[in-house]
């Protein structure tokens, strides 16, 4: 769930930031951050005033697809999943296991 996956045309050092981030059923926002950590990778995504400027982190295994030409990635979620996903926290993300855990608990119900 935290590798991309390797038919999502993701090339190792592409620089995802900037990047529209479209769902299974349209347009969520825009990556604010991203990562390529083995087994930890992941896209911090800026929802923007779809859900009042809300941050959301989204594990890379999501990611069905990513166009470089159009600068968009595709991930295999809807908007209320990523409406519902536990919000994104700055400061817990990298080092508070609890969190991940939430995270790992939610995007491994049926999500990916």
């Amino acid at each position: 769930m935290w590798s991309y996956n390797s038919e999502s045309n993701y090339t190792p050092g592409t620089r995802l930031i900037g990047f529209k981030v479209e769902a299974s059923d349209g347009h969520i926002g825009k990556v604010d951050e991203h990562t390529e950590d083995v087994d930890a990778s992941y896209i911090v995504v800026d929802t923007g005033p779809w859900i009042f400027g809300k941050h959301v982190l989204i594990p890379a295994g999501t990611v069905v697809r990513v166009d470089v030409n159009d600068e968009k990635i595709h991930i295999n979620l809807t908007k209320d999943q990523i409406k519902d996903s536990p919000e994104y926290d700055r400061e817990k993300h990298r080092g508070d296991a609890a969190y991940r855990g939430r995270l790992d608990q939610y995007y491994d119900q049926d999500h990916s």
